[in-house]
């Protein structure tokens, strides 16, 4: 039994008149009838009265057209999710993150954006250090990451989306707390006690941070780690030291602290969106599109 036979007795059932049914099809009333008289001996029943007047259903030719309405629209349906799904309309999109990225603006807003775009699109949204991005995309468990900057295996492409200054964080009663309008020299804070990450955490703010600190002449003495950025900014309002970030974490207001810009000429991070080389989701290249089309419109 093929598609067309369920096809062929539905144009019947409705019409309830061969050649009718037959001009509609787009064939001949002969070959119409021998098909429909071929569906009822692969049946193995009568789907229709006949007689030189009229056609008419038999109980089982009812039965048989509710049945067949149901199994052509779901076909109907299928064939439309897939080739939704390959313009990537639908289905799903695993997408991991640092815990920095949703602070720079442009990155909830391409979000929306790609909701409101692609309702029917599943967004599985993964907080991760960049490290565990990384990784979690050369095991295909993600198809797309965005992540601070890092040294990055071979099978994985990364494109800049955008670079934002690194900020101080002070003690708001810290003696160079003041003159917030002043950019600050990280070498300022040489012999301060710093809030960091702890170095296998797999943040790429980490080795951003310790060789910025090289640049300016010294190494960092962490004093207390933390595993997060909004715990290291409530661990510097409590004035377990000072510490490092993206100037987009200005956006947290913490009583107790204080943001200033650093002067040092390398003191910028960046937001990397990272995937495959082989990744062939046309749901990633949307959002990948999208994505760099907000950035653009930034600029």
């Amino acid at each position: 039994m093929e598609l067309r036979h369920l096809r062929y007795f539905v144009a019947v059932a409705e019409e309830l008149h061969f050649g009718r049914a037959a001009e509609l099809l787009g064939i001949s009333q002969p070959p119409l009838s021998q098909q429909i008289q071929a569906l009822e001996q692969e049946l193995g029943v009568r789907l229709f009265e006949r007689s030189n007047r009229h056609v008419a259903l038999t109980d089982a030719g009812r039965l048989f057209l509710e049945e067949t309405r149901q199994t052509l629209a779901q076909v109907s349906k299928s064939v439309d999710v897939v080739r939704r799904a390959e313009q990537g309309e639908i289905g799903e999109l695993q997408i991991g993150f640092t815990a920095s990225a949703p602070f720079v603006s442009i990155i909830p807003r391409a979000v929306f954006a790609f909701r409101q775009a692609f309702p029917a699109v599943h967004l599985d949204l993964q907080e991760m250090t960049s490290r565990q991005v990384s990784q979690a995309l050369l095991e295909k468990k993600l198809q797309i990451g965005m992540i601070r900057p890092l040294e990055l295996p071979a099978e994985l492409d990364a494109v800049e989306l955008l670079s934002e200054p690194l900020v101080a964080l002070l003690h708001a009663g810290h003696p160079l707390a003041g003159e917030q309008d002043r950019g600050l020299a990280l070498a300022e804070l040489a012999d301060e006690p710093f809030v960091y990450f702890p170095r296998n955490y797999g943040s790429g703010l980490y080795g951003q941070f310790f060789n910025l600190a090289r640049q300016a002449g010294f190494t960092p003495r962490v004093a207390q780690e933390a595993n997060e950025a909004l715990t290291i900014i409530g661990l510097v309002a409590a004035g377990l030291g000072v510490s490092v970030l993206p100037a987009s974490f200005r956006r947290i207001r913490i009583d107790g602290v204080v943001f200033r810009t650093l002067i040092d000429a390398d003191a910028t991070t960046a937001v990397w969106l990272v995937k495959r080389r082989q990744e062939r989701s046309p749901l990633a290249q949307a959002f990948m599109d999208l994505l760099t089309r907000e950035v653009q419109a930034l600029k």
